[in-house]
């Protein structure tokens, strides 16, 4: 009699209802194959990232090529060309020089950028380098003012149209946030049609005085895919973990409500 009472009291081992564990396992599926899917999406990129890392870098300290012409341009991208050093010939048109806002280590100032005629017609802009606000007037650096045919070397950069993602330009007031070539050209009476689709930051070398300074050229590209990846599939195994919290037996003794039967 005793031994029954007891057997009675005893807790039993349940857990949710049928439909409640189809509900959990089909939702618990579908996020875990998410977050495998964006973890394996982010090891892609890395690998991506340090390919494009490594061509970087061997066209950075690579030698110099000739810039592309004009039966190349439709080639360029930035996917192949961008940071490789070129160099191209070439007469200034100090007097079309365009100013383009930059914050860089040296203070907030101006890229000058400088149309550089070709002998075949067409034009490349240069980034002859950084100047401070101060000394955004040609007339304040007219030793920095280069007259004649010159070479310029440098690193070959792609077009930036309409403006940053904060600020547009505002070709009307001459005012410049990006490097939009074709747009400053147009702005100061040049061809469109002639300005290569590309600008050249020059490595400041040639230049027979200080300013612009040259050479600024920042190449950065953050690589956080790992710790990324490393996130999405740590949230796969947490959806795993939360699928066996909810779908597990609990102990419950004869008389407690089941809450899948309210």
């Amino acid at each position: 009699m005793t031994e029954n009472r007891i057997s009675q009291t005893e807790p039993v081992r349940t857990g949710p209802s049928i439909a409640t564990r189809i509900v959990v396992l089909v939702l618990a599926a579908i996020l875990f194959s998410g977050f495998c899917g964006l973890g394996y999406w982010q090891v892609e990129r890395r690998a991506w990232k340090l390919d494009l890392i490594e061509r970087v870098d061997a066209r950075v300290h690579g030698d110099a090529v000739a810039a592309p012409t004009r039966k190349d341009w439709g080639t360029v991208s930035r996917e192949g060309d961008e940071y490789r050093k070129v160099s191209v010939t070439g007469t200034y048109r100090n007097d079309l020089e365009s100013h383009v806002y930059a914050a860089t280590d040296y203070g907030a100032g101006y890229w000058v950028m400088t149309p550089l005629a070709r002998d075949d017609g067409t034009i490349v802009m240069i980034n002859r380098g950084f100047v401070p606000t101060d000394r955004r007037d040609p007339a304040s650096r007219a030793e920095g003012m280069v007259e004649g045919k010159v070479t310029v070397t440098g690193l070959l950069r792609i077009d930036e149209p309409v403006g940053t993602f904060m600020r547009d330009n505002v070709p009307d007031d001459d005012r410049w946030y990006s490097r939009d070539v074709r747009a400053m050209a147009t702005k100061r009476g040049l061809k469109a049609a002639d300005v290569a689709p590309y600008f050249i930051d020059a490595d400041g070398k040639g230049s027979p005085a200080k300013l612009p300074v040259g050479g600024l050229t920042r190449i950065s590209f953050p690589n956080n895919h790992l710790s990324y990846a490393l996130t999405w599939f740590g949230m796969a195994i947490l959806t795993l973990v939360a699928a066996w919290i909810v779908l597990r037996p609990r102990k419950r003794r004869e008389g407690d409500t089941d809450p899948d039967e309210d």
